[in-house]
């Protein structure tokens, strides 16, 4: 074990597999063979997890231990089932808040917003299983350990869980300049759930197709965007707002 949230060698991380160990990504070096890694491979294939195949040189990076070709990162959360949250949230009684995270990239960024919705009541955050930040030893820093308390669910694409919600009644709210309307346009009284889009892409094109309404933040300098984890702010505490 190299620190809380990695492991590393072919048979113990397919042991970890095996105990069901929430798994954000796994390393594999390209080229490797033998049965242990087939066996790895089709554990990785039946549990959608998430695992790419880097050259020796990035896991020699990742760490200084005899891997054997392999290194994953384990959470330090458990996942929730998409159904699983939206019918727990649904139970209770207060006005739905869910925040749809599009492929968002930076640990810290996730980190923070992840705090600052752990303040403003959001009910769970909805991230993709591919391409998103993983959560980290920074990411809970960051989250000042809010990452322990708001519920976090995985899915295969953020559309889905779009249509999921909306089949749900739920309002499906996109963070994005491509509209005219601002986010002080929108009734955020009723269920709700605010998409926010990756540092550098924003949110993909289907999925803002897919979207009840969209809302920018009116920008006065010259400067045209906010970092993602601050205008996630701004939106989540105009929900606040409205609803006190």
């Amino acid at each position: 074990m190299q620190n809380k949230t990695q492991i590393y060698g072919i048979r113990a991380v397919i042991e970890a597999i095996s105990a069901n160990e929430p798994m954000d990504k796994v390393f594999i070096q390209k080229g490797l063979k033998g049965d242990l890694s087939k066996e790895l491979e089709g554990l990785i294939r039946k549990n959608g997890i998430n695992s790419s195949y880097v050259p020796i040189e990035k896991l020699n990076r990742l760490t200084k231990n005899n891997h054997q070709g392999v290194v994953a990162n384990i959470s330090p959360i458990i996942f929730y089932d998409l159904e699983e949250l939206v019918a727990k949230v649904l139970e209770r009684d207060k006005i739905p808040l869910f925040l749809l995270l599009d492929q968002l990239s930076d640990v810290r960024n996730f980190g923070a917003i992840i705090r600052t919705a752990e303040c403003t009541g959001v009910d769970g955050i909805i991230i993709q299983k591919k391409g998103a930040a993983p959560v980290t030893a920074d990411t809970i820093k960051t989250s000042a350990g809010a990452a322990f308390k708001v519920p976090i669910a995985k899915v295969d694409h953020i559309k889905d869980a779009v249509f999921y919600l909306q089949a749900s009644g739920i309002t499906v709210v996109a963070a994005t300049e491509k509209t005219d309307n601002t986010v002080y346009d929108v009734d955020f009284t009723e269920p709700c759930a605010i998409v926010m889009g990756s540092e550098d892409r924003g949110i993909s094109p289907s999925t803002l197709k897919a979207a009840d309404h969209l809302a920018k933040l009116p920008l006065l300098g010259e400067i045209e965007s906010l970092n993602v984890s601050v205008a996630c702010a701004v939106f989540l505490y105009e929900v606040v707002r409205q609803r006190r």
